[in-house]
């Protein structure tokens, strides 16, 4: 019984100045610069570039002119393939993935694209204007 005492006096205490503190949180002032309840406007940090990057270096894998944030890639599905295969691109008027694309390691030709091509996104990435990280020296070669 004197447990039971004990542990009220203090809970309730710690619950009603809990409840007080959030009350007086009305003063509080937001990073926020619109209501929670409306959508932030974010003005973009980089944008996609519609003319193509020109590649700096022999053997460079093409930059993406195109998001692929929403892009499934993983063991079970590649959605780059559903434009870029050999057997869609022309429909698509997609460019049509390297032939190396479909050259196992030991140089045979397969009509599926090798695993170790699976993942696109290891080479190529999207091309974006985006203000470099750091200083950068890198001239292209000829």
């Amino acid at each position: 019984m004197k447990k039971n005492l004990l542990i009220s006096a203090i809970v309730a205490p710690t619950l009603l100045a809990t409840f007080a503190f959030a009350q007086s949180a009305d003063g509080v002032s937001s990073l926020r610069t619109n209501d929670v309840s409306e959508p932030a406007v974010v003005e973009d940090v980089f944008h996609q570039d519609e003319s193509r990057f020109t590649r700096n270096y022999r053997q460079q894998p093409p930059l993406v002119p195109h998001s692929i944030d929403q892009y499934q890639i993983d063991l079970k599905a590649n959605r780059c393939l559903s434009c870029h295969d050999w057997t869609v691109a022309g429909e698509r008027k997609a460019p049509t993935l390297s032939m190396t694309h479909y050259q196992d390691r030991d140089g045979n030709q397969l009509d599926v694209v090798a695993g170790t091509r699976w993942f696109c996104n290891q080479c190529h990435v999207p091309q974006a204007d985006a203000p470099a990280l750091v200083d950068n020296t890198f001239e292209a070669s000829n």
